[in-house]
């Protein structure tokens, strides 16, 4: 049939299984959360391993597998109008180094259950839907984040994604041809009709208040810093304050003034986070002569971004002036805000009230894929409440069974309606 059946429901052990085994490629155990966390960084040998899982199970589902330039992967359902642009779902399965089961990886094998309960329904859909899986999405490794969907929609160009260094010199060209992730489609990709992405929320907000789905407004705007601050190396006991030029004291005096320009409220819903430092030569009593570390600011708001990244900029010149170092800033990554569609966030309230489900409107503290496609197409994305204040990024994550169920049932006939409409 070419209209979706309101009754069907997903098999949410099915569902529930495949998350359990691919969260055991790349498995660690984590010592201090006494818990197995995951740890697959994008383009390593357990990311391939990953990747090959889950094609296994897209073949198996019927798909015809492709890849694109940047190693992104499509698995496409073929639809009665096959020459009409997919319906995108999809997401990432590569992770930081201590990532839970759920980050990524519920947009992904979601959009495989989607994928089989159509099957087991024989359902059949007006266009093609196409499953994604993107490259570098959590951008720890490469240094910037939504690398492959980036690519995909056209803001990255490929030659600048392909120089792309992690911090041992190896490139993401050397690492996709490695592992022959280099595939024929073309990037930028062909504008699909409508991309919708299920995801785990990683935020306190649905839980709290007890809603099961999150109708995502956009995504706030991301800049990620990386600044090389150089003093000179001097020994603890015999260098006057006045002749040092601690690179060190630099770090910390720019990371006590972020906090400062957070909590003065003068940038909106700022957030911003020294998550990286590394000090050299690292010595106890030796002054720093070298320090590098990373910022990563966040604001729901373009403009007030734009002026804190302004007045970061000035303040680093003071600091400059005051401890002797010099500061050596680079932009790894900057995304602007993205509010997804009406249209779109009516459709995911609309289905999760037909299912009989609360839902609310979030806004997402967390970059995605779904903000680099909505550069394409209209797109939109479903959360689901994840447990312990929303934590994610950590061992920790977690997501229940019936909340995963909740938000891919709700992806199901949001997408089987926008893959049923022929305009």
């Amino acid at each position: 049939m070419s209209t979706y059946d309101s009754s069907i429901r997903i098999d949410s052990g099915r569902l529930w299984r495949s998350l359990g085994e691919l969260g055991e490629v790349g498995a660690y155990f984590d010592a201090d959360a006494d818990l197995r966390g995951v740890r697959r960084l994008a383009l390593t040998d357990a990311d391939l391993a990953g990747r090959e899982l889950v094609v296994g199970w897209m073949r198996a589902a019927g798909l015809t597998v492709t890849t694109d330039r940047i190693g992104n992967v499509y698995g496409r359902r073929a639809g009665v109008d096959d020459t009409s642009a997919p319906v995108l779902i999809g997401s990432h399965i590569d992770t930081v180094a201590t990532a839970g089961r759920f980050d990524g990886c519920l947009g992904v094998l979601g959009g495989l259950e989607v994928v089989r309960t159509l099957n087991d329904h024989g359902v059949s859909t007006t266009r093609p839907i196409e499953l994604a899986i993107f490259t570098e999405e959590e951008g720890v490794r490469f240094g910037t984040d939504m690398l492959g969907s980036a690519v995909a929609a056209g803001r990255i160009e490929l030659d600048r994604a392909r120089e792309r260094s992690d911090p041992d010199g190896v490139t993401v060209g050397a690492e996709l041809d490695r592992h022959g992730l280099v595939g024929e489609v073309a990037v930028p990709i062909r504008p699909p009709f409508a991309y919708l992405e299920c995801h785990i929320e990683q935020g306190p907000i649905l839980a709290a208040a007890g809603t099961r789905i999150g109708v995502v407004r956009g995504v706030q705007a991301i800049t990620w810093l990386e600044l090389q601050i150089s003093g000179r190396a001097a020994h603890a006991g015999t260098t006057p304050q006045r002749l040092r030029r601690n690179a060190g004291l630099a770090a910390a005096l720019i990371t006590v003034r972020l906090n400062e320009m957070v909590e003065s409220g003068a940038y909106g819903q700022m957030l911003a986070t020294v998550g990286r430092q590394v000090n050299y030569p690292n010595l106890i009593n030796i002054v720093p002569e070298r320090t590098l570390i990373t910022v990563d600011l966040r604001n729901h708001d373009g403009a007030a971004m734009r002026r804190a990244e302004d007045d970061l900029t000035a303040y680093i010149a003071e600091v400059e002036e005051r401890t002797g170092v010099t500061v050596a800033a680079r932009t790894t990554a900057r995304t602007p805000p993205v509010v997804f569609p009406q249209g779109m966030r009516d459709l995911v309230e609309k289905h999760a009230a037909n299912l009989g489900m609360s839902s609310d409107q979030v806004t997402s503290g967390a970059g995605h894929d779904a903000g680099e496609i909505a550069a394409l197409c209209p797109a939109g994305m479903i959360f689901v409440p994840g447990l312990y204040d929303g934590i994610s990024h950590n061992p920790r994550e977690y997501s229940t069974p019936e909340a995963c169920a909740d938000g891919v049932n709700v992806l199901l006939h949001a997408v089987t309606e926008l893959a049923c409409t022929a305009r």
